[in-house]
Parts: C-alpha cells; structure tokens; sequence
C-alpha cells in the first residue's frame, strides 16, 4: 500500500531562522553572512577573481628555503628536483581542479625553494678556517674601507704559509692600523692572525659565520707587523680588477663628499652617496639609532627609490620640453628605461651589496611593469621581485634586511590606501590647493612611516632587541630633507663630480645632512627613545610574520584572519621565556641569572658577546655596568653564582677547582676539561663546549632546556669544523693539563648586523 502523504519539503536553514524569529528580527537580516562555507567560498573567488594566488607561490618559495635551513645534513640535490618535477607534473595534470592545482603549485615552490638552496650552498662552497692561525699570507686586495682607527681589508689569499690550499679561504677581511694606506687592486703580504668567523653568541642570534660563508669569507683577523706592496706575481682575473676598480673610484668619491661636507655629516653624506659607512663616528650613529632613521644611511629600498625616480623625473622633465618628443614618443617608458640604467649604475657604484642589489630588484620589476603598460606598485610585482632575490640568495630570508625591507613594503602597498581618505573637493583656490596638498603629504609621510613602523617592529624586536617608539617622529621630520634634498643632490652630485664641479652640490648635501642629525640628535635625547626588549621566540615571530601576510596578500575579508595570529603572537611576545644561563662558545665566559632575577656575569667574554646577552634579555646595562659582577663570588680559581631555587653554578678557572665544584656545583661551566671522575648535574666543559657551540639553559622547576648553536648542526658547512674526537671517545682518555683562561679571541672588526636596510 503507497503512501500517498507528501513529504514536507526541506527549508534552508536561513529560511528557517528568518521564520522562527519575529517579524522585527528576522526582517532585513542576511544570514549567509553567518554561514562559513559560504563566507569563505565568496572571499576565495574574490581573491581569484583579482588573481591573489600568485604572491602565496613565493611564500611557499619562502617556507622551501626555511626547510633546506633546518636541514641537519647536507641535503641531496636530485631529492628537491625530482619532487619539484613530480610537482609540476601533477599540477599539469590536475589543472582544471583549482583546489588540486593550488596544493600541487605551492609543493612545487617549496621544493623549489628548497632546491635553491641546496644550489646556492654549494655554489658558494669554500674552505673556512677551523682554528686560530698565525702565518704569513699574500693576496690582491679586492676592496678597501677606511674607518677613523685604520682600514679594513677584503684580500684574496694567493699563498698562506702553514695552511694546505685545499684548506686556505679563499677570502679573508683583516684590519690595519692607522699610518698604512693601501689601495684596492694591490697585491700585498704579511703576517695576519686569522681565526674562523665567529658564530652566534646564543642560539638565535645574529650568525657571523653564516653570512661570511655566503660571501665567500673564511677568516677574518688582523694584519701583525708591516704590510708590504709586491708586484704581481700572475695577472689578475677581470672580475678582480674590475672589482678594484670600482672600490677605487668609491673610495674617491668617498672622500670628495667627506672632505667637502667636513665633520659628522660628511660622513652621514658620503654614506648615502658610496655606501662607504667607516668615516661615520660612532656618536652620529647612535644619533641616528636613537631617532629610529639609521636605515637611511644603508643603501636599500629608500635610496634606490629616490635615486631611480630622480632619473626618471629628470628624463621625463627634460623631454617635455620638446614638443615633438612630447607628442610623438612614449616619453614615460624612456625615462622608466632610463631610471633603471641609472638605478642599475648606482647599486654598481654603491658596492652592490646584498640589501642594494634586493632593492634594485625590485625597482627594476616596479619599471619594468611601466614598460608592458602594468600597475608599477602592487602585491603581485613584489612577489615577482622576492622569487628574484630569494632564487639568487636564499640565505637573505633570515636575515632582518630582507624581512623588513619587503614586510614595510608589502604592508604600505597594501594598507595606505584603505586608511588614506579620499574626499570628493570642489574648485578652490591656488592658496587651497596649496593647503590641501602640504596637508595631504604630511599625512601620507605619517600614514607610511607608521604603517612600515608597526610592519617591522616584529623583526626589529627578534634581530636587534631593540624598539625605537619615537622612530615616527623622528622619520616624520628626517624623511622630507632626505627625500627633497639629499637625494636629489646625492645625483647632481655624481654626474657634476666628473666636471669637478660637484662641490657646491656637496656641500647643499651636507647642510641637509647636518639639519637630519640635529633632529636626531633632538629626538634621540627623548626619554626612553630607545627601548630595549627581550628577544622574541620563533614561534612568536612565525606568528606575526603570518599575521603581516595575511594582512596584506588577500583583498577580500580573509584579511580578517589575521587577527587571530597577531594575538597569538603578542601574547607571546608579552610573556617572553628569558634564558638563565648564557654560556660563551669557548667557555670564556658566562651569565647567569642570580636569585636577584639579573644576569650576572662571570670570566672573560668578548663586550660584544655580553652585548648580544643582555640585549637577548631585555637588559638595557652596558658591558662596563659595574653591577654586572656584583653577584658573584671570585677567587683565582673560578666564580661561584647562587641561581634561582638555589642552584650553585661554578665556572672554573683552573683544574684544582674541580674537585670542591663537582661535590657542591649543580651546573660547571669551564673551557678546561673535567675529570671523568667528576659526577655533577650539568657539566659544560672544554669538551662539551667544542661539541655544543654557544648554550643556554633554561631551568625549569623539574628539568633543564638545553640549546646550543651547533646541537644538530655540525655539519651546516659554515660552521667550524670540529678536529678533535667526540665526546665519547674522549670519555674513555686521561685528562691533558688544562691551561689558564686566555683572552677571548676576537676579529678586530664590527661584527654586529647593523640596522636594517
């Protein structure tokens, strides 16, 4: 028998919301705004609809390389190309299934991230320095920069006695006191003292040997007695005297701008102009540190910028001025051609390092997109630029340069015009228009210098522990003389200085100079200018990181999402895990946090070793704070520091110290080696020390967290390779004699990151 009953048919359940509410309540109320899947649906077609998918392929790029860095083993090439391949066959195949092509398409940018890596490492591959030599050497000096105490030299070694050339570096920087003047393109010899390039102080920080690796660096030191000039014994290579030249022709016009200009701001001038930074005295620039605008004097994105859009303008101007070529010729796309071989030129003649080579990338893509008649500024010709730089230098993704330089410009593309109101005026007068545009370009000049402030203050806190909260007023005021005068005259400089005319431009420069330096000096000297905070975990930068992306790649209002990984991330970052114990890679030295909650310091770490301590942190004492060693007790032998909950942590000086210690010390810290007899909580000896690299402690109320530099990293092939035998083989041997603590050796150079480009 049928049942002839008609089935009732099924609402939506939007409907069915409208229904069961009152009239008032249900009218008027679109509930598919509360219903996800289709919230979602409408933001991801929008965000293909205005072909946002193609700036995530170089953040997938980005994730490649991250991976290839936490590799522990030097990685196998064909491992990376065959999935990358494999990738892209599948992404061919599956292409009329958006979701399918998009998960194939952004594996296939990781593994090629991961290759480019793997490429770029190997590329650069050359012997590093794994212990400290003595030995007379020779070279050709590749370039030159004079600093106010002598200069500093890049040699490409020729011959190093003592060291077997499958061993020799193939790069070395060594300093030179003041009195002996060389000149790029000599070829010079005489005894250096040469170490390897020091590793981080504390695991994440700021990695010396990383970066010289990729520079092609394999020692750094100092030049010991005489230097002497030779004639070459064999012609140098193109790339040498080509090189040499142009450091030379820097070198020039260095000192031109400087002699010109005279005092602090000649040098601040030359700086903007070469690239050259040693003539800057260190007071102008914690001058400039301290109002939040040091990046100006690095050559990036700012400087190329102006720089590239003074040709253009000029161009573009000059053309004008004829009719014909007005009406006739693409005048805009000359004077972009013309902007990048003058953008082109100035990154060669700056020294082309690695920060201005990114940001004339980037220029070039923002010209180039003017050629085939594309928006020069958006988010998708950025992501074209950061492939280029990062397929090039993959290792520039962890440095702060890269970070902030395309995080600012990311965030300014992306929110300046949704908080730039644009009001709809009628006719006014030249007084008004006048007015409303002074009005408008100060606006913009605090709009992008906030927006590129909070942008960057992420990595700033990771990299440099340091906040520069009055930095908007300072840029605010800084910015305009740089932009309008500096810049423009850093050009007419340039191409007057082969006339000899060029003085007057230099010192219009340097009066430019000199009024940004007393706005520095003027807001640097606000209190609390500069803020020192604890550096920020990974996980609380990873979080900001994806929150600035978010932010900034979608257009739809998927942006939203962003606020679920911003507070994750400032929660984080407000509740910083400070380390207890802060141990040198040699065992020079060591803080150590006492039972009064401040590091205290024991031996004889390098100052810029105990500068990376207390900045990691939030410490803002200096290296010379008498208070830095007022909670410890010290005797020829060693230091003693009581720690929290009452651990007593030695640090041993000398090995008739070890038998008391290894019965009273929870922790023992010590470059000499312990006796196998001694039985001691946490022992961090010579041994140990060679194996770990720099370590931190942070004690825990049942346990220790242990992280060192090299811990599953000993075979990353900038870091120092270790000669001696493991540890467990040498458990089993007798103690050598152990040796008082010597000085810590050090490279007589900066090897700080600077600030950010």
């Amino acid at each position: 028998m049928q049942d002839n009953q008609a089935k009732p048919s099924r609402i939506p359940r939007a409907s069915a919301r409208a229904v069961a509410l009152p009239r008032a309540w249900g009218a008027g109320i679109d509930w598919s705004l509360f219903d996800g899947r289709s919230w979602l649906s409408r933001a991801i077609a929008r965000e293909i609809e205005q072909r946002r998918l193609f700036p995530w392929i170089a953040v997938y790029f980005g994730i490649g390389i991250l991976l290839f860095f936490q590799a522990d083993g030097p990685p196998a090439l064909w491992a990376p190309l065959g999935a990358f391949a494999i990738s892209c066959f599948a992404a061919f195949i599956l292409r009329g299934r958006i979701l399918a092509l998009s998960m194939t398409i952004a594996l296939a940018a990781i593994f090629a991230g991961f290759a480019a890596g793997t490429i770029r490492t190997r590329s650069v591959s050359a012997p590093v320095l794994n212990r400290i030599v003595i030995a007379p050497l020779a070279g050709f000096i590749e370039a030159v920069e004079d600093r106010e105490e002598g200069q500093r030299l890049l040699l490409r070694v020729s011959e190093m006695k003592g060291v077997a050339e499958a061993e020799r570096p193939r790069l070395v920087r060594v300093t030179i006191r003041k009195g002996t003047v060389l000149n790029a393109g000599q070829f010079v010899s005489g005894t250096a003292r040469l170490l390897p390039p020091p590793e981080a102080a504390w695991p994440g920080g700021y990695d010396f040997a990383r970066d010289a690796y990729y520079k092609g660096i394999g020692a750094v030191g100092s030049m010991v007695g005489q230097v002497r000039v030779l004639d070459s014994p064999a012609k140098p290579e193109w790339t040498l005297l080509l090189a040499a030249q142009v450091d030379e022709a820097r070198n020039a016009l260095t000192h031109r701008i400087a002699s010109s200009i005279g005092g602090a701001a000649g040098g601040v001038g030359a700086a903007l102009v070469t690239g050259k930074r040693g003539l800057i005295p260190e007071p102008a620039n914690e001058v400039l540190r301290g109002a939040g605008i040091y990046h100006i004097v690095s050559i990036s994105g700012l400087h190329m910028v102006l720089a590239a859009g003074t040709f253009f303008w000029l161009v573009r101007a000059l053309l004008a001025l004829a009719p014909a070529a007005a009406l006739l010729w693409p005048v805009k796309k000359i004077s972009a051609v013309a902007a990048m071989i003058g953008a082109t030129i100035y990154c060669i003649f700056s020294g082309s390092d690695v920060a201005t080579e990114r940001s004339l990338v980037m220029t070039l893509v923002m010209f180039g997109a003017m050629l085939v008649d594309r928006p020069a500024l958006s988010i998708r010709n950025l992501s074209i630029a950061a492939l280029i730089v990062l397929a090039r230098e993959p290792e520039a993704l962890l440095g702060p340069s890269f970070q902030m330089s395309f995080g600012a410009v990311a965030a300014m593309m992306a929110l300046v015009p949704m908080m730039q109101s644009r009001r709809e005026t009628g006719p006014a007068t030249l007084l008004e228009r006048a007015l409303r545009w002074g009005f408008q370009a100060v606006l913009g000049l605090l709009i992008t210098t906030l927006v590129a402030s909070l942008a960057t203050a992420p990595f700033s806190a990771y990299h440099f522990q340091s906040l520069n909260p009055y930095g908007l007023i300072g840029n605010a005021l800084a910015l305009p003389l740089v932009s309008l005068v500096v810049m423009p005259s850093a050009v007419l400089g340039v191409l007057a200085y082969p006339f000899g005319l060029d003085r007057p431009v230099w010192q219009l420069m340097g009066a430019a100079v000199s009024q940004v330096l007393e706005v520095s000096a003027w807001v640097g000297g606000f209190n609390g200018s500069t803020l020192v905070v604890p550096a920020l975990s990974i996980g609380a930068l990873a979080l900001l990181s994806l929150a600035l992306l978010v932010v900034t790649i979608p257009v739809s209002a998927l942006r939203w999402l962003a606020i679920l990984p911003t507070g994750a991330g400032l929660a984080m970052a407000a509740m910083p895990a400070r380390y207890d114990l802060f141990v040198d890679r040699d065992g020079a030295g060591a803080a150590i946090r006492s039972a009064g909650g401040k590091l205290t310091l024991v031996g004889r770490p390098s100052d810029f070793v105990v500068e990376q301590w207390l900045r990691a942190d939030g410490d803002g004492r200096s290296v010379d704070d008498a208070g830095l060693r007022q909670d410890s007790r010290c005797d020829n032998a060693g230091c003693v520091v009581i720690a929290e909950q009452g651990r007593r942590i030695a640090f041993v000086q000398n090995v008739a110290a070890f038998e008391e210690d290894c019965r009273r010390a929870s922790v023992i810290i010590s470059r000499l080696e312990a006796p196998p007899t001694c039985s001691v909580d946490l022992l961090l000896d010579g041994n140990a020390l060679k194996e770990r690299g720099a370590t931190t402690l942070r004690f825990g109320p049942k346990d220790v967290e242990i992280l060192s530099v090299r811990e599953g990293r000993e075979v990353r092939p900038w870091s120092t390779p270790n000669p001696s035998q493991s540890v467990a083989s040498r458990a089993q041997e007798k103690p050598r004699r152990a040796r008082p603590v010597p000085e810590q050796d050090l490279p007589d150079e900066d090897l700080s990151t600077g600030e950010p480009d």
